[in-house]
């Protein structure tokens, strides 16, 4: 088995470090990972500036870039094969609900995805990086047990892993969830620079809003580590045929009040 790792911490995170260490036991195994935090960076491509990529002394090659930088450059070109998993984390903190659409770490992942290979995001519910060796262990279990039902190297899926910060006999079984949803972020933050001139800083993320059970909210306050499958199409399929009706009465007439 052969495995693509990144993250969005940067390379040298101590997640991505015991994460490496972790699945190395079970596969050949290679990092490519962005050279400074890239949190909150999505899917986004660098598309009007270079990108280069270096190699550390422990053999992880680092780009200055986003986490769909690396991945994108890894599959087309830099590696040189195709690898059967992408996996990307383990990050500084959960990507549950709303989260993962802002998360460079789901981006990375998904970016594997879309190239049509299998992808599993990892993350840890707390800052901070305790108990990171139990949650790579607990990765590193995850995935040997998907390439056991040969669900590796097959058709493409993603999957959303978030890990409580707890040693791993006291990490209650993997539960399948929902995303959650969280409130508005809290107001932005502003501050006056050296040079008289306002500066904003975008908020923190606002407080759980829909942590019901199914979610991944609440499955991860009771212990347990939280899985959810993720999916790209943001087609509103349920209301299809609502919009089917307004797209027809402005395809008649485009002044027609809707």
């Amino acid at each position: 088995m052969k495995i693509l790792i990144s993250n969005d911490d940067g390379y040298q995170a101590p997640g991505i470090v015991a994460l490496h260490d972790a699945l190395k036991t079970i596969a050949d195994v290679e990092v490519v990972a962005p050279e400074h935090n890239n949190s909150a960076k999505s899917n986004a491509l660098t598309l009007h500036s270079p990108l280069y990529v270096h190699q550390a002394a422990n053999g992880f090659r680092y780009v200055n870039g986003t986490p769909a930088d690396c991945v994108h450059i890894a599959l087309t070109g830099l590696l040189g094969y195709r690898p059967d998993l992408v996996v990307s984390g383990i990050n500084n903190g959960a990507n549950m609900g709303d989260d993962t659409i802002y998360s460079g770490t789901v981006g990375a992942a998904m970016e594997g995805y879309l190239f049509g290979i299998p992808s599993i995001a990892f993350s840890q519910v707390d800052k901070g990086w305790g108990e990171i060796e139990s949650a790579a262990r607990k990765a590193r279990d995850i995935v040997q047990q998907m390439a056991a039902q040969q669900l590796v190297g097959e058709a493409p899926w993603l999957l959303n892993v978030n890990i409580p910060n707890m040693p791993f006999d006291a990490l209650r079984p993997l539960k399948l969830c929902r995303l959650g949803r969280r409130h508005a972020a809290e107001r932005v933050i502003t501050q006056q620079s050296p040079r008289g001139e306002v500066m904003y800083w975008i908020g923190g993320a606002g407080p759980a809003k829909d942590a019901a059970e199914g979610t991944d909210f609440h499955a991860t306050a009771q212990g347990h580590v939280a899985m959810t499958p993720l999916k790209v199409d943001l087609t509103d399929h349920d209301h299809l045929g609502y919009w089917a009706q307004t797209a027809a009465r402005l395809a008649a007439d485009p002044s027609a009040p809707v």
